[in-house]
């Protein structure tokens, strides 16, 4: 019924209070905008434009349909004009550990979202075997994740320091069984810690499992047991290294990218210079 080329006449008409003035302003004839506004009328059942009165103005109903007209020719606009701009229209989608996603990594999403609007980012994070797995699956165009030893066609690869950890006003001896704190079954850190502990011969149990990296540091410095955890992701929480089980071997933090040109090239540059940095340390 309210076909808006069909509206965009009648309100033109009633704006300017002359056919003659309507169609020349909507680049059409005369009997052009005059058919456009009978079919308008047919379509409602009713008069919308009083053609006896000079100018002609709208009828009752023309009045009560004006309103209605001039909003939904008004929606179209931004209708048309959200369409024609492509701004986040494709979609980039990156799978990296919680402790990566840090306000450096999201400064750098923040650069290049503002020199590529036509993107978006779809930033997902979780265990690392999971985006490993899924980017592996195609699920992500770009990946970081934590590995014992980074894969053939990695894009950069950078040392990931470990240590065991503790609470700070903890003592150095723990009882035997050894309590731990661990991440959900399958986690890389939980396996490792596992291995490492088996492998002096020493007995432990789980005393506390947590799904993410905060949560599992909470537990370490509330004193609930010892966890295997990356040292640069435990600055400036209550915690201390724990020496009794030796130093631990380091993990490489790897990035992976199935595109090397064009703005995912330019993407992963930006975030591999993050993660160099984090690996130069303070």
């Amino acid at each position: 019924m309210f076909d808006p080329r069909l509206l965009r006449a009648f309100v033109t008409i009633a704006d300017t209070g002359s056919f003659t003035v309507a169609a020349d302003r909507l680049h059409m004839t005369q009997s052009t905008i005059s058919q456009q506004l009978g079919r308008l009328e047919q379509a409602v059942g009713q008069g919308l434009i009083d053609r006896a009165a000079r100018p002609v103005r709208p009828t009752p109903a023309g009045e009560r349909l004006l309103g209605p007209a001039r909003r939904i020719l008004s929606l179209q606009r931004d209708a048309a004009a959200m369409l024609s701009d492509p701004v986040g229209t494709s979609v980039l989608r990156i799978g990296l550990p919680e402790d990566i996603a840090t306000v450096p990594m999201m400064s750098v999403f923040a650069r290049f979202s503002a020199g590529h609007r036509e993107m978006r980012l779809d930033v997902t994070t979780g265990l690392s075997r999971d985006i490993a797995r899924r980017y592996r699956a195609g699920d992500f165009d770009i990946a970081i994740v934590k590995e014992p030893a980074a894969q053939a066609d990695q894009r950069a690869s950078f040392p990931e320091p470990m240590a065991w950890f503790q609470a700070a006003d903890a003592g150095d001896g723990w009882p035997d069984p050894i309590p731990l704190v661990a991440f959900p079954p399958g986690a890389l850190y939980r396996d490792a810690m596992f291995d490492r502990i088996e492998g002096m011969g020493r007995r432990w149990y789980i005393a506390f499992t947590g799904s993410s990296l905060d949560s599992v540091a909470v537990a370490v410095a509330t004193g609930m047991g010892l966890s295997l955890l990356p040292v640069a992701a435990m600055a400036g929480r209550s915690v201390r290294p724990h020496h009794g089980l030796g130093a631990a071997p380091a993990m490489a933090v790897s990035l992976y990218a199935w595109e090397g040109n064009g703005p995912i090239a330019d993407l992963t540059a930006m975030m591999a210079a993050v993660l160099a940095e984090r690996a130069a340390g303070p």
